[in-house]
């Protein structure tokens, strides 16, 4: 941009009358900013004198000449003015803040308001920060995490929009529902609370808070006793060890829950039941048992150390063509390339490595099509080398989870996380509020939200109904297929539609004593799998080792297609056959140690989810990402399923600061979208 000598002509007119004073003396005093930001997005505050009734203007020029203007900021009707009325919500109809996208060339200048092309207020004049070198710049979310990431790179995502619709800045007096009292649900009210926006309301479909998060205390006791294990996520992957470097990576991303665990131990200080602290969860044990046909003299299943040890219990894989099926895997491995630097770009940015994933076509295949569609292998050489990876598309990222050397998980249960919130939303939740519908109103821009007590009559209970400014949508999406919407794009609408969501069982079971940490080869915590009986994963808890007294372990974790098998048996049934499973594990000391105590959850019969996580089919992440990253109808998509990665909390938690910010932006309210990405994502973003 030249400061020299061009004028934009939608302002010509301005400059014809830039020094006539109005005889009522109507002035703007121009606040903040004090300095420019080139390449930004920015809120310029006013204050007013007189009566300021009629078109404002701001524009942006010469400070020694009001005719010489270089940018026109934004124009809108204020004040007394009959096309006012939609300011309603600002003091005598008279915004002061104003959103101000700076050109990356802006030089030195001041700021003009002009009311009906009569000047009235010139700021002081503003430098233009130096622009740093290229190799100096920070990189904004955009450059690292792609094109369809816009919603962290506030100048363009406000780019996108016509400069007078994003000129007004909206009052926090506005109304917000949070629809689902989920991590995102709640992360979002915090973010909200956080910049001054209070007149917000969860509705949430159960009689708790927590979502998926959801830990079972069994037989009446308290996350103090230890007598629990988690029914949904269980843990966090805290820090990766390179085995040949032996250097330590944390896992960033994993961080935020560590920052939110803090800022609420900070709200509920004084209250020991509320403060949430973490310790160790461990992942691998050696004792643990494995999937073997092989068996101990004694009938049980030998140990993860004993079959690495012992050649009397290998057990090799077996293939109908072991050439084939050694060049699949290496054609698998080759393409995923996760060499020691792409897993520490993993640990290190999450964000950079999806945008690298993209780049690298992960998402356009499964194992299954890459090895079928691209390097042609034998169809049933094909279904040997990758069993389970039918349609999931080539993300690693959970594969590199699960390369961590160090977890952590939550004293007393992950439950207490979402309980911390609990004081801070009580008197702005409206639990068993079962949501079936949201219309977008056309006259007033708001959104009713239609809903029924849970457990109501559904034949005869009229709905009812909340009307809301702006909704943040954390249901899962699969709930919506049933739900009335506004007629929302294509894609967006494909994305509800499409987006499929995996099953999961899991079942704890409560034992009289910690009976697998007194075996001949004790096990102390850990996860294993087992398919032949077909349990799943089994966890033994990594808390309370050797305590005295019963002991809770996660009996069985079926996911997807097993899952569905085992939530269709009653769940005596489904007992009874874990009960016999274990002892087939581990001998008759499961049956001497049997309670009759357990607690099964089947996530895909859950009225409240209808299923465990997001599985999206290869090609549809690509695809349907950037619609929930695009506002339609006052509505901003967040949860797991919005965002890049899926099934972990860091995934709710993420999108709930992507959709605060998105929605701060569509507000105009940039500074506090600032303020948001600088508390929570400081390390990767600009706005």
């Amino acid at each position: 941009m030249k400061s020299s000598s061009r004028s934009l002509p939608l302002l010509g007119s301005l400059a014809l009358f830039a020094n006539a004073v109005p005889t009522n003396s109507p002035s703007i005093t121009f606040i903040s900013p004090s300095k420019l930001s080139p390449g930004s997005a920015q809120n310029i505050v006013v204050q007013y004198a007189g009566d300021v009734d009629g078109q404002l203007t701001l524009a942006y020029g010469s400070c020694d000449s009001d005719a010489e203007t270089w940018q026109r900021i934004g124009s809108t009707h204020v004040g007394q003015h009959s096309l006012a009325a939609r300011h309603s919500d600002h003091p005598d109809k008279r915004p002061t803040s104003f959103v101000w996208v700076v050109p990356s060339d802006v030089a030195d200048g001041c700021l003009n308001a002009f009311l009906d092309d009569s000047l009235i207020g010139k700021s002081d004049k503003l430098a233009a920060q130096r622009l740093k070198r290229r190799s100096e710049k920070k990189k904004s979310f955009a450059d690292v995490a792609g094109d369809d990431s816009l919603w962290f790179d506030g100048v363009a995502y406000l780019k996108q929009k016509q400069p007078d619709d994003i000129f007004v800045s909206a009052t926090k007096n506005k109304t917000f529902g949070i629809l689902g009292g989920g991590i995102s649900g709640l992360m979002s009210s915090l973010i909200l609370d956080s910049v001054g926006i209070h007149n917000w309301k969860i509705l949430e479909s159960s009689e708790r808070v927590g979502g998926r998060i959801r830990t079972a205390y069994l037989n009446g006791t308290s996350p103090d006793d230890g007598q629990y294990h988690e029914l949904g996520p269980m843990r966090f992957p805290y820090e990766l060890t390179d085995s040949e470097t032996n250097e330590t990576f944390p896992f960033m991303d994993q961080r935020m829950i560590f920052q939110l665990a803090d800022v609420l131990n900070g709200m509920n200080e004084g209250n020991k039941s509320l403060q949430v602290k973490f310790w160790d969860w461990i992942q691998s044990s050696p004792n643990t048992p494995v999937d073997s046909p092989f068996r101990r003299p004694d009938g049980t299943f030998p140990s993860k150390f004993e079959v690495a040890n012992n050649p009397d219990y290998s057990n090799p894989a077996v293939y109908s063509n072991d050439t084939a099926a050694e060049e699949a895997i290496q054609a698998l491995d080759d393409f995923k390339g996760l060499t020691p630097e792409k897993i520490r770009m993993y640990t290190k940015n999450i964000f950079k490595a999806y945008k690298q994933a993209k780049e690298d076509g992960s998402f356009d295949y499964s194992e299954v099509s890459y090895l079928r569609d691209v390097i042609k292998t034998e169809l049933n050489v094909t279904d040997e080398v990758s069993p389970t990876h039918i349609y999931w598309p080539m993300w690693e990222y959970e594969t590199i989870y699960f390369l961590a050397s160090k977890w952590v998980t939550i004293k007393g249960g992950l439950s207490r996380l979402p309980a911390a919130f609990e004081p801070h939303i009580e008197d702005r939740i409206q639990y068993n509020a079962k949501v079936n519908g949201l219309r977008y109103n056309e006259n007033n821009k708001t959104l009713s939200v239609s809903w029924k007590p849970t457990g109501s009559k559904p034949f005869t209970t009229p709905n009812n109904v909340d009307n809301f400014d702006y909704v943040l949508n954390s249901v899962p999406l699969n709930l919506m297929k049933f739900w009335k919407l506004p007629r929302y794009s294509s894609l967006l609408k494909r994305a509800i539609d499409r987006t499929l969501f995996a099953n999961a069982c899991k079942v704890a079971v409560q034992f009289k004593t910690r009976f697998w940490e007194h075996l001949d080869q004790p096990i102390i915590g850990g996860c294993t799998r087992l398919t032949n009986p077909q349990l799943g994963q089994v966890c033994y808890p990594s808390w309370q080792i050797n305590a005295t007294g019963p002991g809770t372990m996660m009996a069985s974790y079926l996911s997807d297609y097993e899952a569905t098998a085992a939530c269709a048996m009653s769940e005596e049934e489904h007992m009874a056959y874990i009960k016999n499973a274990l002892i087939e594990v581990h001998g008759d000391v499961v049956e001497e140690n049997w309670t009759g105590n357990w607690k099964r959850q089947c996530w895909e019969q859950e009225e409240h989810h209808a299923g465990a996580f997001t599985m999206q089919i290869f090609g549809q992440q690509h695809l349907y990402l950037p619609a929930f990253y695009q506002t339609e109808f006052n509505t901003v998509f967040i949860g797991e399923a919005a965002t890049f990665t899926h099934t972990w909390i860091f995934s709710a938690l993420e999108s709930a600061v992507r959709g605060s910010v998105q929605l701060l932006l569509d507000m105009g309210l940039v500074d506090e979208a600032k303020k948001v990405t600088e508390t929570w994502m400081a390390r990767w973003i600009d706005v």
